[in-house]
């Protein structure tokens, strides 16, 4: 078949609206957001409905065309864009937006995948319930991609990843059959829970149209607290004493290096620093309670003069208003787009290990990358509460423009073998894409290789479902 009858059929299927073939239109679909990788496609197909998605696929089955599934496009590993063969269609969901239903009985909100994440929130929040996901991307970010990744987020800590806060999901597979798993149930235990395959393997295995997700009491106070700290052994210690005082309040718990906070003054306007003296390391941290009494700030104040009698903390703002403290969160988000602002190319690791070991962790990287690479500036922020760190590093004298530099993984190899040393992860809550497919075939078994090959081979057989990416 030709392209052309291909993209006729397709555009039968989808009508006018759902199918993109101008150049020009094409081009924020083939770059992905960190404009590392640039792709080519025929065309893209938005379809509206789980119905069209799945015509779409049968056609794309019966060709042996491959697809390659688009959310928001704000993935950071290049999963979500083409090849640059030229060979694959984009199929965005961005046209499959609804909000549902919520039930604030069940607690439980039902959207298609193309939903931004803010507008479920702020759904959520319209029945005074909390969706608890938030990353630095969810104004334009999709609960599609946030599942096929896995995504994790600041809340992580209290409320879990992407995958801890889905009841149900429905998916279109490779062949074009329609699986609907859209229950909502809280206890289901028929076998293969099939639900967890697709989270997080990146459309690599069928095309997630529709979710059932989890909804929890809507705060009614919230404290949150900038904080310097000596170093990360400290924040450590100063998040033993916040769970000793203040329980599963804790929502997020971030550690924040001055490599970080500098580039946000730098390159985000209308940011300032929080405190009057510079300080090697901060923490950002938030407790919340369902209940709208005092108590909560006085706890985590109390909390935290303890830490300062303790030397765990040296300096503290503690924001009075909401707006204050959107305005910490702001900075702290905005680290990755400062971090793209800044000359120079920069190694991003989004790497686990156990929470204890960070400060261990940190120390070993560090040295490794000195020793490599003397000068390496590293750049190290993150979720410390779920042992999650974003350790980034500019090396003296690489650009982005060079390409030799941009494909290089001797930066990334010696964070991961450290990552590795410490039985850590080597993509925490970003993913594989098409950025870490060598990592994983260095750092995972056979066994596991093998067992994610015959799923692949069993689901997708002929290849279909965003080739090259994750395997």
């Amino acid at each position: 078949m030709t392209a052309t009858s291909l993209i006729e059929r397709i555009a039968a299927a989808v009508g006018p609206q759902g199918l993109i073939t101008d150049v020009r239109d094409l081009e924020p679909y083939v770059v992905d957001w960190r404009g590392m990788h640039r792709g080519t496609t025929p065309a893209v197909v938005r379809p509206a409905s789980t119905e069209q998605v799945a015509a779409v696929m049968k056609i794309c089955a019966e060709t042996r065309t491959p697809v390659v599934p688009q959310g928001g496009n704000t993935g950071m590993c290049g999963a979500s864009v083409p090849s640059a063969g030229g060979g694959e269609i984009v199929l965005s969901l961005a046209r499959m937006n609804r909000v549902l239903g919520v039930d604030a009985l069940d607690n439980t909100l039902s959207v298609e995948a193309g939903c931004v994440l803010a507008n479920i929130q702020q759904a959520a929040a319209a029945a005074d319930r909390l969706f608890p996901l938030s990353l630095g991307a969810e104004g334009s970010c999709q609960i599609g991609g946030n599942l096929s990744t896995n995504a994790g987020g600041v809340n992580v800590l209290r409320y879990g990843n992407t995958r801890d806060l889905v009841l149900g999901l429905e998916v279109v597979l490779p062949d074009g059959e329609i699986w609907n798993g859209l229950r909502g149930l809280r206890k289901d235990n028929t076998g293969y829970d099939l639900k967890h395959l697709f989270i997080g393997a990146e459309g690599t295995l069928g095309i997630i149209t529709k979710a059932v997700l989890k909804l929890f009491p809507q705060p009614k106070a919230v404290a949150t607290a900038w904080l310097a700290v000596p170093h990360p052994q400290a924040a450590l210690e100063l998040l033993a004493l916040l769970r000793q005082r203040c329980g599963e309040r804790i929502t997020a718990f971030e550690l924040i290096s001055r490599n970080c906070l500098d580039l946000v003054l730098r390159h985000i306007p209308g940011t300032r620093d929080p405190l009057t003296a510079a300080h090697d390391w901060y923490v950002l941290t938030e407790v919340a309670d369902s209940s709208a009494d005092n108590a909560l700030r006085e706890d985590l104040e109390q909390a935290l003069a303890t830490a300062m009698e303790n030397s765990l903390v040296t300096d503290a703002a503690v924001p009075e208003s909401r707006a204050q403290a959107q305005a910490l969160w702001r900075m702290r988000e905005s680290i990755p787009e400062a971090a793209r602002a800044e000359p120079g190319m920069v190694y991003r690791h989004d790497i686990a290990v156990a929470v204890s070991q960070v400060p261990s962790f940190i120390r070993d990287a560090g040295a490794a990358l000195e020793q490599r690479f003397p000068g390496a500036h590293v750049i190290c922020f993150g979720h410390l509460g779920d042992g999650n760190l974003h350790y980034n590093a500019y090396i003296h004298g690489r650009q982005r423009s060079d390409n030799a530099a941009r494909d290089a993984h001797d930066v990334a190899e010696t964070v991961y073998d450290i990552v590795q040393r410490y039985r850590g992860s080597f993509s925490a809550e970003h993913g594989i894409g098409l950025y870490k497919v060598e990592e994983l075939r260095r750092y995972k078994s056979a066994v596991e290789v093998g067992l994610m090959r015959a799923v692949k081979h069993a689901l997708d057989p002929h290849n279909l479902m965003n080739p090259g990416k994750v395997l």
